[in-house]
């Protein structure tokens, strides 16, 4: 009986222990889905550039910067929030899709 005791308390222990709380500084789905859309297109635009690997490699962190003053975020907010969303697979599957879907979209638009 003493060890059914001590197992149900331990297992409320651990119960309480979790932090289900999503921390101050994380993104929104929808704003992650923003930044990361932009972000990529940044690295399809540098990539894309008549210049050497070595040229486009330089030019890429402005045109990042770019993207997080668009979206007035701070790039460690953003780092934070992507490896808060990467702990959760699904969740990281759904925003990626939403990506994707995205893109296709500006594709078809030719933006």
């Amino acid at each position: 009986m003493k060890k059914l005791i001590f197992f149900f308390v331990l297992v409320l222990g651990c119960l309480s222990c979790r932090d289900d709380k999503q921390p101050k500084y994380l993104l929104s789905e929808d704003e992650m889905v923003g930044i990361m859309v932009d972000i990529h297109m940044a690295e399809g635009l540098a990539s894309s550039l008549p210049v050497s690997y070595d040229s486009s490699k330089k030019l890429y962190p402005m045109f990042e910067n770019r993207v997080f003053e668009k979206h007035q975020v701070a790039d460690t907010t953003y780092t934070k929030s992507l490896e808060y969303y990467l702990r959760d697979a699904e969740k990281m599957e759904e925003l990626y899709a939403r990506v994707i879907d995205s893109l296709n979209v500006k594709e078809k638009e030719g933006n």
